[in-house]
């Protein structure tokens, strides 16, 4: 079986065929694997839940659901049923649905991706799942690697030589040369490829080779996998990822490093990891939104000469503990915005639809505001942003600011991803009148 189900955050996928017409349905034997692989969920975060993510429910006569909440990628089960989660991206100025194509432009932002090789256009996303154009990302980065030509190393060898090399292991040979007097037993350094990384790079490649079901990364691993020939694979992933050092000889290996062991070892870009049922790769949606923010925004602010920082350290909630300098209960806003003049700027980023609402707080956390207060006293200054993916129900509703009355201002900017660096510069604008109206009042 190779089946693939498509669904978007939030969307209900059940194992009811009787209601298929109403919900994504998988097969009854497919959805219970499902139901298995996420009680399995292995979380290396004790506060983390996957059932805070990933949601099993009950109708009464329909059954068991499962919903997906803020995590989207893909999981693909032990029969090879495949299921891909798309972020809930809304497309408010009429442009066509290119959820993917705007996801991976997402992904792109966080540090863990190749994206020095990785463009939309290397890619014909349309006819890929997610996990092999994962698989073609890492294929590019090998690529890159192989260009440049593979690391080679001097390597302590032992051998049993009809040529002397090297230095004689006198009592090896003895045991082995009785009988032998034309044979050398000799420890040399030897310049080769079979190296660590190498090895693991191997492994990696003949693993998606068996588990890639595109014809294009069939044809690139094929290839690949020449310039590997003298290359050994890893019989010890475990002792070969120790083995790795990642210093200025090897910089370029980083990024194949941290993929090589998604790959291997089941391992994922959140808390957490794969089951021996099944595979997954998956993503807080909440980072993801945050890293594409960060990255544009500075490429805007920074014409500006504004300066933003993203996840900025250094203020806490409580300085003293029972009259003695402790400090405790960290800040840590998404983003630091320092304009030209030196006055500051606290945004936050939320993945989350508002709605239009205005007696239920256009569904604002209330603990969201909290934390914005507290950021608005720690870093004394009254302009406080929350910025949200912007929605149909959103796009018009005008600008919206909380007053405390005591110094303190939470407005909120509604995010269009799709068209992500025309909205920087909007936000950017915004901010330099709301700088223009501090100074006038």
């Amino acid at each position: 079986m190779n089946e693939l189900l498509e669904v978007k955050e939030f969307e209900t996928i059940i194992g009811n065929p009787d209601y298929r017409d109403l919900y994504k349905c998988m097969d009854k034997n497919s959805f219970a694997e499902l139901i298995e692989f996420i009680h399995a969920f292995d979380s290396d975060d004790t506060e983390s839940d996957v059932l805070d993510f990933i949601k099993i429910g009950y109708k009464r006569n329909l059954g068991e659901t499962v919903t997906f909440k803020n995590y989207v990628g893909l999981i693909q089960m032990k029969n090879n049923y495949q299921i891909q989660i798309l972020p809930k991206i809304e497309f408010v100025n009429g442009e066509n649905d290119e959820t993917k194509q705007v996801f991976m432009k997402m992904l792109r932002s966080m540090r863990d991706f190749p994206s020095k090789v990785f463009t939309n256009a290397n890619l014909k996303t349309n006819r890929m799942n997610l996990y092999d154009v994962f698989i073609n990302m890492y294929l590019q980065e090998v690529r890159s690697i192989v260009k440049h030509g593979i690391k080679s190393s001097y390597a302590r060898q032992e051998d049993n030589l009809t040529v002397y090399k090297g230095k004689l292991m006198v009592n090896e040979h003895i045991k082995a040369n009785l009988a032998h007097k034309e044979r050398y037993y000799v420890g040399f350094d030897e310049y080769q490829v079979n190296r660590p990384e190498n090895r693991l790079i191997k492994s990696t490649l003949l693993k998606l080779q068996s588990i890639s079901s595109s014809a294009e990364n069939g044809k690139e691993i094929r290839q690949l996998l020449t310039s590997f020939e003298l290359v050994e694979p890893s019989k010890n992933y475990d002792e070969d990822f120790a083995k790795v050092v990642i210093d200025r000889n090897t910089k370029e290996y980083e990024m194949l490093i941290k993929w090589s062991k998604v790959f291997l070892k089941g391992k994922s870009f959140t808390t957490f990891s794969g089951t021996d049922n099944a595979r997954a790769l998956l993503f807080p949606m909440e980072k993801v939104f945050e890293s594409y923010v960060a990255r544009n925004m500075k490429k805007v602010f920074n014409r500006a000469n504004w300066e933003v920082s993203a996840q900025d350290k250094g203020h806490y909630l409580f300085n003293t503990l029972n009259g003695e300098k402790h400090r405790k209960f960290a800040l840590r806003p998404d983003l630091v915005v320092t304009r030209d003049d030196g006055s500051v700027v606290i945004l936050d980023t939320k993945w989350k639809s508002l709605i239009n609402d205005k007696g239920a707080n256009y569904g604002i956390s209330q603990g969201d505001m909290y934390q914005m207060y507290a950021y608005s006293k720690k870093y004394n200054t009254s302009e406080i942003w929350l910025l949200y993916p912007v929605n149909f129900v959103m796009k018009d509703s005008g600008k919206i600011t909380f007053d405390s009355g005591d110094g303190a201002t939470v407005s909120l900017f509604f995010v269009d991803v799709v068209n992500i660096e025309k909205s920087m510069e909007e936000l950017l604008n915004v901010l330099s009148q709301d700088r223009l109206t501090v100074i006038v009042e």
